[in-house]
């Protein structure tokens, strides 16, 4: 019982159960003494992925895990920090210029947009998704549009689905050469981010002429897609691949056997395959890890299963499997663009429902009757 206005009232209470905070909890916001972390934990830190040559056995003795509390040092790297592309602060313990730590605290950045979607129309939706991800605008508009028309119960002309899915390949194209680029930058390669800029803009170039803008599109509606395909769109998909396959093999002699790159990606940043799932992780980190987990594969979904296209898994799960599945999903996704360059059908682009598709703007004040 509690008392309000000097009025006893019943009060329930919810016991939470212990695994829920142990499951959900990020822990402390401060990076514990080194006294206080377990030793395998370190150990693993240290040298927790070693790319070593067959057959040979590494002495865990010869790795130097032993380091007082006072002879390193504990600084805050961000929340506003430039490098960090977003809103996120890292402590780190320092020895020198060597990282031997690190904790990440996230949640410094949240607009609100599903508190934001609560007060708009299925087909305002659209415009909300697509700024959640400004790299993949175009994966967040179609996720939003199938759940819509599952919802209503509405199927979508064939052409509409290989438009939506040649504009998720092209923006995956897109937001893979961004990593590149700024990985490469932050790791020393101002060759790479020029090139994986260069090549970007081919595709940003692609996306204004079909959907008026560069980001934040606003394409993937509803009922099909705001616009049909632009004159042309043949040849300039045609000359995209072309341009962008061959320049992925510069890449690779840029950076793939450049030895301060892979001194600086291999055995860093490893992740296992059993954290990654408890982490409940995707897409290229997870499928680094060894998990061959696409949902392309897995759960087919718009014309992926009328695509032929291999799902590309890593070893070690550490920075440069990343980078490696990275450059060959580009590869592969070429290689579905161009299968759907052949297989495009003809007919419209959206369903002419205007209760599900806007009518034309000279039919806006019609009344429903008049279709």
């Amino acid at each position: 019982m509690t008392t309000i206005d000097d009025q006893e009232v019943p009060m329930r209470v919810i016991e939470r159960p212990a695994w829920s905070a142990k499951e959900t909890s990020e822990g402390p916001q401060e990076l514990l003494e080194r006294s206080g972390t377990p030793e395998e934990e370190i150990l693993r830190e240290a040298g927790g992925v070693l790319r070593l040559p067959d057959g040979h056995v590494l002495d865990a003795g010869q790795i130097d895990v032993e380091r007082s509390d006072d002879e390193t040092m504990i600084i805050n790297m961000g929340p506003q920090h430039p490098s960090t592309h977003g809103v996120l602060r890292l402590m780190l313990e320092l020895d020198g210029e060597t990282v031997l730590r690190t904790k990440s605290v996230i949640g410094y950045l949240h607009t609100g947009m599903e508190k934001t979607g609560e007060e708009l129309t299925y087909v305002q939706g659209a415009t909300n998704v697509t700024r959640m991800d400004y790299l993949s605008p175009l994966h967040n508009e179609a996720v939003f549009s199938l759940a819509t028309e599952a919802l209503l119960g509405v199927e979508i002309p064939d052409r509409a689905t290989w438009i939506r899915t040649l504009m998720l390949e092209l923006n995956r194209v897109s937001s893979h050469l961004m990593w590149m680029a700024t990985n490469g930058m932050d790791l020393g390669s101002t060759s790479m981010m020029i090139f994986g800029f260069r090549e970007r803009e081919m595709v940003m170039s692609f996306f204004e002429k079909t959907t008026g803008l560069r980001m934040n599109n606003n394409y993937i509606r509803p009922g099909g897609v705001a616009a049909d395909l632009p004159d042309g769109w043949e040849d300039d998909i045609d000359i995209l691949c072309e341009t962008i396959l061959e320049r992925t093999f510069e890449y690779d002699q840029l950076l793939t056997g450049q030895p301060i790159f892979r001194e600086r990606t291999e055995g860093v940043g490893g992740l296992l395959a059993e954290e990654a799932l408890a982490l409940s992780v995707t897409g290229p980190l997870l499928r680094s890890t060894g998990v061959p987990w696409d949902l392309r594969r897995t759960m087919p979904y718009l014309a992926y299963d009328q695509l032929d296209f291999d799902v590309l898994v890593g070893t070690y799960g550490d920075n440069f499997d990343r980078y490696a599945i990275r450059l060959g999903e580009i590869r592969e996704s070429i290689r579905m663009i161009r299968q759907i360059l052949e297989k495009m059908p003809t007919g419209d682009y959206r369903v002419q429902d205007p209760k599900v598709t806007p009518p034309p703007r000279g039919r806006a004040t019609c009344t429903l009757p008049c279709w």
